[in-house]
Parts: C-alpha cells; sequence; structure tokens
C-alpha cells in the first residue's frame, strides 16, 4: 500500500504552475494539524496498514519545519506500518524538495525523515529561471544536488522541463549535459504544458507567449530519450528515466494499478473500485476536518474506467499492459474487442505484443495518449 500527502504551500508561484498550493504560509501549521486529522480518519482506506512507499508532494513539501515534520511522521507511524522493499532495503519515503530549501542544515534535518529526494531544478538556465518565476537560481540548482549527497542522500532524482518557447535549443543540451554531470540515480522530464489558469495561459490569451510547440517539444523529448539512453538510464516511464534499481517504487505504483490513500486538499485515492478526490480549498479542507468530516468526492469507477485508466497509464512505462489483466476486467479477450485498432497500431508502428504485454514502441511513445484513447473501451 501506498500514502501520498500533498503540501499546498509555496514561496511563490511557477508561471506555469496549475496544482493546487497557496503562498500565504501564515495556516501552515493548521493544515498539518488537518493532515494528521485527515490520517486518522482515512486509516482504514486501504486494504491493509502496511506501507510500502510515502510520498510528500505539492506544493513544496521542503517548506515543512523539523516540529511539523515530526508530527506528521508521529502520526503516520500510529496507525501504519512500514515495509521493507522487494529486496530488503527501507521502504521509499520521498519528499518534494526545491533548490534554495536545502541547506546544509535543513538536508541533515531531512535526512532523518526522508530517504528520497526529487528535486523540482526545472532548468539550469538563470534566465529562463526567472522568467518562470522560479525561487532558486542557477547557482543553486547544481549545489543542492552535491550537498544532498554530502547529507546522506544517495537516491535522489531532479525534475527538469522541455519544449519551453521563446528560448534557445540549445539551452536544452546544456540542461541536459548539466543533469548528466551531476550522474543523479533518476531524472523527471516534462515537455511544458501551459494551463489557462496560470500566468503563462493568460499570456497565451493575450498573444504576450505563443501556443506550445508540438514539434518543438517532440524534437527535444527524442533528444532527451538519445542522450539519457546513452548516459546508461532506463527509459522506464514516457517521463522518467532511472539508473537500474532506482525507478521511483512510488510512482511506479500508479501506474500498476496498485491502491494508494492521498491525505491533504486536492490529493487522491484509489482502492482499486473506486477514486476519492479531496477538495481544492486549505480554508474548507482544515474546516471540514476540524468537524471530523472527510471533504471528499467518491467515483465508482466502471469496468471501462478501470480498462481505460490502465491503458492510459501502463502504456506509458515500459512493461506496457497486460493482456490477461486486461481479458480480466473486460471479461473478454481483450485482443477481440478490440482487434481493428490494434492492427491499426500495429500497422502505424506506434505498438507492438511481446508475449502477455502491449508496449508502446520508441516511435509510439510521441504518441502515448493517443494510443491509448484508440484502445479505450466503452
Amino acid at each position: 500500500m501506498h500514502l501520498y500527502i500533498h503540501i499546498p504551500f509555496c514561496r511563490q508561484a511557477c508561471h506555469y504552475c496549475d496544482f493546487h498550493f497557496s503562498t500565504n504560509l501564515s495556516r501552515k501549521s493548521a493544515l498539518v494539524d488537518a493532515l494528521c486529522a485527515e490520517i486518522v480518519l482515512q486509516k482504514v482506506y486501504l486494504p491493509t496498514n502496511v506501507l510500502k512507499t510515502i510520498y510528500l508532494g505539492g506544493g513544496t513539501p521542503s517548506l515543512l519545519t523539523e516540529p511539523e515534520l515530526q508530527q506528521l511522521f508521529d502520526t503516520i507511524n500510529r496507525h501504519f506500518t512500514l515495509a521493507a522493499g522487494p529486496d530488503g532495503e527501507p521502504a521509499e519515503i520521498t519528499l518534494e524538495a526545491n533548490p534554495d530549501d536545502l541547506t546544509p542544515e535543513k538536508l541533515t534535518m531531512l535526512r532523518r525523515y526522508v530517504n528520497r529526494l526529487s528535486i523540482g531544478i526545472q532548468t539550469f538556465d538563470e534566465a529562463t529561471l526567472r522568467w518562470m518565476n522560479r525561487a532558486h537560481t542557477a547557482t543553486e540548482a547544481e549545489t543542492c544536488v552535491r550537498l544532498a549527497r554530502q547529507a546522506g542522500f544517495d537516491n535522489l532524482s531532479v525534475d527538469l522541463i522541455y519544449g519551453i518557447p521563446n528560448r534557445a535549443a540549445s539551452l536544452w543540451t546544456i540542461d541536459l549535459q548539466m543533469m548528466l554531470a551531476l550522474d543523479v540515480p533518476h531524472l523527471s522530464a516534462y515537455a511544458l504544458t501551459i494551463e489557462p489558469d496560470t500566468a503563462f495561459g493568460r499570456w497565451e490569451k493575450t498573444g504576450k507567449l505563443p501556443p506550445a510547440d508540438e514539434n518543438l517539444a517532440a524534437e527535444q523529448f527524442e533528444e532527451l530519450t538519445r542522450a539519457l539512453q546513452s548516459g546508461g538510464y532506463e527509459h522506464y516511464e514516457i517521463s522518467n528515466f532511472a539508473r537500474p534499481g532506482h525507478y521511483a517504487r512510488h510512482n511506479t505504483a500508479y501506474w500498476q494499478r496498485r491502491p494508494y490513500l492521498g491525505i491533504g486538499p486536492s490529493a487522491h485515492s484509489y482502492n482499486g473500485h473506486s477514486r476519492q478526490y479531496n477538495i481544492a480549498s486549505n480554508a474548507r479542507y482544515i474546516a471540514d476536518i476540524g468537524r471530523g468530516v472527510l471533504p471528499a468526492t467518491v467515483e465508482e469507477l466502471s469496468t471501462a474506467d478501470q480498462v481505460n485508466e490502465y491503458l492510459l497509464t501502463g502504456l506509458r512505462t515500459q512493461w506496457g499492459c497486460s493482456l490477461s489483466e486486461l481479458d480480466e476486467l473486460v471479461g473478454a479477450r481483450f485482443t477481440h474487442v478490440r482487434d481493428r485498432e490494434l492492427a491499426e497500431l500495429y500497422a502505424a508502428g506506434w505498438l507492438l505484443q511481446a508475449g502477455d504485454r502491449l508496449q508502446l514502441t520508441e516511435a509510439g511513445k510521441l504518441f502515448a495518449d493517443r494510443v491509448a484513447a484508440t484502445l479505450f473501451v466503452e
């Protein structure tokens, strides 16, 4: 089982981000109290109380103080048991962090609670960081990895963004070179998407920013895969690359339809047959939890929902989707139900069948969502 905790606070709003967060930190302590209360309310949501992974996302979880982290983990440990990994390694406990928070003192403190850091670097270019309204500098982007290693973090991931308009294409090449030089064991790389309710979305609407260039993103994605695979990384999910043995266990559980509990405003949960969505409002979340009410909407998943979600997430991974699992969900031979669509995707060179698995080809990785949608059932 897996636990996600959403920390909905940031020092400032990045121009591309549409996640739920607040830059008003005055209610951070009250929110942590509410998170702990929700853990108690939801302690029986999962089939068992044994956790294989914990993930603190956001927002910016590295804004939490030691007393706040201590409070959260004391509550978790009272109601859940942490399980060792498949090779006896400790449970994976990840915290998302911004480079500007990662001082030597902060890192030493964090290491007492978590064993994996996911660092939101996004780019090593100073001008692009300022344009995106990131809080850290290019120097901090470089030094935070070295400082994290000195503090005992061997399990590190960094985030990068590609497909950024209005900047020299060579800057993406430099970002990749910098990332490879840092030799971190895991990378998550995402194409810039321009969401309507963001600064970039408003700029696009007024003509201040051109629309996202899909051709640029495709070219830089191909450069990304070549560089990382040449550097010894395994491309195990569309946006994720890892050294052997350093896959993100928590995110892999999402892609493989494992149950997880999401705590906090806007957090999602999945128990195998339904999804649960918490309200995306800090004030209402705190108020409802304070009254012992879970501010969540529950969606019972139909057979089609479960099949389509599995296709959408599973095909993004190197393991693809199990045909026997699809057969079980559909209640019929999936290859018969979608024979025409499968034939078209095989002919296009985007999909292949390897034994019991449907997997994207290298060319198909550029069209992952389109391939999945073609196979959706009603």
